[in-house]
């Protein structure tokens, strides 16, 4: 048991790698395979998905409303509401720069604030995909030509509910995507703490998941 004195925070640790391999390798991820050893001395093996990161964005607008996408899950087999999100598309990119391009290119919108909302790990007993949560707030219609959309993409729909009503949903078990849950329902909270979303972390706090250059330029 944890005792109840000691800080509750995850922390950086790694168990001894025997070998690794690599069996497949995708455009955009892999699937990698350690064995490690164990505490008691053995070997277990460790399958687990490669990513490079991702970004999201929770976008509230003045009338408390979330900016929501909607798009078809092959693996799931569902259409699900979702937020603005995307890759780390190099490594050691900035990831407030990523947000803002993913919220251009999915809604044509852009932020006058930025806060971290939340970073976590999707599913850390399967992949290393680490993804960072962003606040973002004064919305506007952004400027020039929409993104061309293509694939998958050219069936995004679009809108704009409740944060309210969001979490009601939620909690009725009718959204799925796990960054739309941990979103709405950590914006909930961060709400109703002293200080609110102003309290939140800066939009360039270090994220030591992925590391960033925080002199990267803008993106255009």
């Amino acid at each position: 048991m944890t005792d109840a004195r000691q800080p509750i925070r995850d922390v950086a640790e790694q168990w001894r790698v025997l070998d690794t391999e690599t069996p497949f390798r995708g455009r955009v991820t892999g699937v990698r395979t350690d064995r490690v050893e164990m505490p008691d001395g053995t070997a277990a093996r460790r399958d687990y998905q490669v990513h490079p990161g991702s970004v999201a964005v929770l976008a509230l607008d003045d009338r408390q409303r979330v900016l929501l996408v909607r798009q078809y899950r092959h693996p799931v087999r569902q259409r699900l509401w979702e937020l603005p999100a995307g890759l780390l598309d190099v490594p050691g990119e900035n990831p407030l720069h990523a947000a803002q391009r993913e919220l251009y290119e999915e809604a044509h919108c852009k932020a006058g604030e930025w806060k971290v909302l939340v970073d976590f790990y999707t599913s850390p007993g399967g992949s290393d995909e680490a993804l960072r949560l962003f606040l973002a707030t004064d919305l506007a219609e952004a400027q020039g030509e929409r993104y061309a959309a293509h694939g998958e993409e050219l069936e995004i729909e679009l809108a704009r509910v409740p944060l309210e009503e969001l979490v009601d949903l939620v909690l009725a078990g009718e959204l799925h995507n796990p960054t739309l849950v941990t979103g709405t329902l950590a914006l909930r909270a961060a709400l109703g703490r002293d200080g609110g979303a102003a309290a939140l972390r800066p939009a360039e706090s270090p994220w030591p998941a992925r590391p960033f250059d925080h002199a990267r330029s803008h993106p255009a």
